[in-house]
């Protein structure tokens, strides 16, 4: 079971490539109440997944509200933390059980790699639910009838099976080049996001102001549906992606961004460089309009991935580049 607010790419591999292996996702509103959320889960339900910060929605998950409902019928919470980074969340302190991570996105910080990350708390006790996953409770075969759970006990199963089997038959295993870039952009993290922060919370103000812009998404502006939750789980920033719609719907948001002179349009994002994208026709195109609204993507979205750059020239160019619209 799947928070229907993702990144359009965890979404297609839920709803159709994973579908096509036998794993079937539910879908559920990441706002909607305690009551509708359990209601939800099925008697197969294995895992509840939600991402810390939707992209490109910015919902803001209720982390503790997941937890919850997840612990409560017996599956773990796995939850993307992508956005947020281990600089502004630590999802465990909440009751998450295992984080992803792009590392791709801001932990390398510079689009330099390609790669993901499994953070794996240990939290979760696979033994009281042994039905449910005898991948890690009974032998396995292809690891010389080795029982995760006894072997490893309930700190060490998970990521234990999720190395030695599946790394190991999936080849998911980043070069080491790669994981030297990581390690680098990892040691400024900290740095980094304090100024995508600092950068995003003033463009976000700009934009709230600007006449020919009909609303902006970012959880550090007061008002924001999702300002009191971020203050519970993001209180050091929300990080530097912004989100708006330009007056006008889909055509003026595509005037706007051809005329963008300093920020690049690229699918990338949470990057040192600023980034701009228009996820209805690109990370999202997979989706009908029913899909789109439920990922809190409408048509008009604009993905503003805020860099490192000078704000005031970053405020420049999205100034002139709405003045063409």
């Amino acid at each position: 079971m799947a928070s229907s607010a993702i990144y359009g790419g965890t979404y297609n591999l839920f709803a159709v490539t994973m579908k096509r292996m036998g794993i079937e996702f539910t879908f559920v509103d990441p706002d909607c109440p305690e009551d509708e959320l359990n209601a939800a889960f099925k008697p197969n339900t294995k895992a509840l997944f939600g991402e810390t910060i939707a992209n490109p929605a910015l919902t803001v998950l209720d982390i503790e509200k997941f937890a919850r409902a997840a612990h409560a019928h017996g599956v773990p919470l796995i939850v993307d933390n992508t956005f947020a980074t281990p600089a502004l969340c630590r999802p465990f302190q909440w009751g998450v059980d295992i984080v992803t991570h792009s590392t791709t996105k801001y932990l390398d910080g510079h689009a330099a790699t390609v790669g993901g990350a499994i953070v794996d708390s240990g939290s979760f006790d696979w033994n009281a639910h042994a039905d449910k996953y005898p991948g890690l409770t009974t032998p396995d075969d292809s690891y010389h009838g080795v029982t995760y759970t006894e072997r490893f006990g309930q700190g060490g199963a998970y990521i234990t099976k999720a190395v030695v089997q599946l790394m190991r038959d999936f080849g998911s295993t980043p070069a080491p080049m790669n994981a030297w870039l990581l390690g680098m952009g990892i040691e400024t993290l900290p740095l980094r996001m304090a100024k995508h922060c600092e950068n995003a919370q003033a463009v976000a103000e700009w934009l709230q102001k600007h006449e020919k812009v009909a609303w902006v998404r970012y959880a550090g502006l007061p008002g924001d549906k999702y300002y009191e939750l971020a203050r519970k789980y993001l209180p050091n920033g929300c990080c530097g992606v912004v989100s708006f719609g330009v007056k006008g719907g889909r055509a003026a948001a595509e005037r706007f961004m051809a005329g963008l002179k300093l920020a690049s349009i690229a699918t990338h994002v949470a990057d040192a460089k600023t980034c701009v994208l228009h996820p209805a026709s690109a990370t999202h195109r997979q989706m009908n309009d029913a899909e789109l609204a439920a990922a809190g993507v409408s048509p008009d979205l604009v993905r503003f991935s805020v860099g490192l750059e000078d704000v005031n020239d970053l405020i420049a160019d999205l100034s002139q580049a709405l003045e063409l619209v």
